[in-house]
């Protein structure tokens, strides 16, 4: 391992953080946290909802936080929360039209600012910036667990 590596490696995870605590500061902004802003985009462009255990996988949380966010969300009446007759243990979450309605300007807008961050690069460039990243967190994955 070189000093340019190390120096890369410092520069792209301080640009991951950097990425991170924009989300981050944009949840503060629009009165939620950021783990509730990832519940809320991947639910809002569910349409047909989704399993609280589809939702872990969407956004790499924890069941207990899912559940927890989820819970809030119901009390707020911005989910529904439907057991589904063939796995009792799953439940179907579905945004209600007060939970569209309390977050479709924050998650339209975010969704707009990534793909046009994205759209300001070349189709090639696209390609490279999603292979690199995916092989970094693929291998940083095998050594975080190794």
């Amino acid at each position: 391992m070189t000093k340019e590596d190390k120096k890369n490696a410092y520069l792209y995870c301080k640009f991951r953080d950097q990425q991170y605590a924009l989300y981050d500061e944009y949840a503060k902004r629009h009165g939620m946290l950021m783990k509730t802003l990832l519940v809320l985009n991947a639910l809002f462009y569910a349409k047909e909802g989704m399993t609280q255990a589809e939702i872990c996988k969407r956004t790499f949380q924890s069941k207990q936080t899912v559940n927890s966010i989820i819970r809030n969300l119901w009390t707020d009446h911005y989910v529904t929360i439907t057991e589904i007759p063939e796995d009792r243990r799953n439940k179907m979450v579905e945004m209600t039209e007060a939970g569209r309605t309390y977050c479709e300007k924050v998650v339209r807008h975010i969704t707009w600012a990534e793909d046009t961050a994205m759209s300001m690069f070349t189709p090639e460039e696209q390609k490279q910036l999603i292979d690199l990243s995916r092989t970094f967190t693929k291998n940083l994955t095998r050594l975080v667990n190794q």
